[in-house]
């Protein structure tokens, strides 16, 4: 930070203000409490000032923040009351558990438990699922009950009544340049989506009615997609982890933009290879993603119904490589704006303009 920022009041008000928008709760009052605040703040500034007769240093600015409280204890003072957690602790017990359940448990789950499950069911994907969701919804039951238990007793033996006195306004972290962010819900509704998604996939193998539909009883998928089944199931779950940790780190200014770049290079990837195994279908019966059931007859009216099927799937996979390519080269060019964008190095102060 630079000799003339650290002793400008306002931004040191800025930063105050910062942190407690940290711990306030996501909502579309959020803006209006912080302005509220920020507006009450500086009117205490202006006062001192004027009875003064000169600008405050920081370390007068940091007196009238300290005599306000932590910013933790005044973004839960200005969230709704909390009964069973009081104020001071709520915040954090919110922010712990959203970090078990979402960055920890979460990915356990989907990229260690679940493929374990799958190895010990013997390929009966129904099964391991089943076990899968039992063994996470015990799992985060487990944890949030514990949680809440140890934060409960923390609450009752008042370990953090004191937490409002040992915190110092000039040690707060800069104030960084808010940046337009992907939304909590729509990216919630994303994970939603991908873990249907995901269960969908695993339930496939045993289920094949879930892709073909009616067609199930005449068509099957070809043994071209054996090799690939598992590299579409394991893109599917990184995206579940990806979308995990953008909601449980949303300070990570960089993984939304590298995470999805990654995802999209995955998926090309994944094209390339089932391009190159096409090559290696027979010209002479070329039908590389769907064949006819082993109960049908080879009939003329059953072979067009399963080449239009083939053909669709090709366009599908050329439009996919098509659309995923575009957004590969526009991920890479975000990114490179935003590394080469000033202050992502070096930290630089600025206004939070809730005027």
């Amino acid at each position: 930070m630079s000799k003339t920022s650290s002793r400008n009041p306002i931004d040191l008000l800025d930063r105050y203000l910062q942190a407690v928008r940290f711990w306030l709760p996501n909502t579309a009052k959020q803006e209006d409490l912080l302005a509220e605040l920020g507006e009450d703040l500086r009117s205490q500034i202006d006062a001192r000032e004027e009875e003064l007769g000169r600008p405050l240093d920081q370390a007068e600015a940091a007196a009238i923040l300290k005599a306000c409280g932590n910013p933790m204890v005044v973004a839960s003072r200005l969230g709704p009351q909390r009964y069973l957690i009081g104020p001071t602790l709520f915040p954090i017990y919110v922010f712990v558990l959203k970090m078990v359940l979402l960055w920890v448990l979460l990915p356990i789950f989907i990229v260690i438990l679940a493929p374990l499950n799958v190895a010990n069911a013997g390929g009966d994907w129904a099964k391991a699922l089943l076990s899968t969701l039992g063994g996470m919804w015990s799992g985060a039951f487990i944890a949030a009950g514990t949680i809440t238990l140890v934060f409960t007793i923390l609450e009752r033996t008042q370990v953090f009544a004191r937490i409002d006195c040992k915190w110092n306004p000039e040690k707060l972290p800069p104030v960084e340049k808010r940046e337009r962010k992907t939304s909590f819900v729509q990216t919630a509704c994303e994970l939603v989506f991908n873990l249907f998604g995901l269960v969908w996939l695993l339930l496939i193998p045993q289920h094949p009615f879930m892709i073909l539909g009616p067609a199930s009883a005449i068509l099957k998928p070809a043994p071209l997609w054996n090799q690939f089944y598992l590299p579409i199931v394991l893109i599917s779950a990184f995206a579940i982890v990806r979308l995990a940790l953008v909601l449980a780190r949303p300070q990570w200014r960089l993984w939304p933009q590298i995470s999805d770049l990654m995802q999209g290079v995955f998926v090309l990837i994944l094209l390339r290879y089932i391009n190159a195994a096409l090559g290696h279908v027979p010209s002479a019966n070329w039908y590389p993603f769907v064949t006819l059931a082993d109960s049908v007859k080879n009939s003329g009216q059953h072979i067009k119904i399963a080449a239009v099927v083939n053909v669709s799937i090709l366009i599908a996979l050329l439009a996919t490589w098509l659309g995923v390519s575009i957004s590969v080269v526009v991920r890479i060019w975000e990114l490179m704006r935003l590394i080469r964008k000033p202050g992502n190095g070096t930290r630089q102060p600025a206004s939070l303009q809730l005027r």
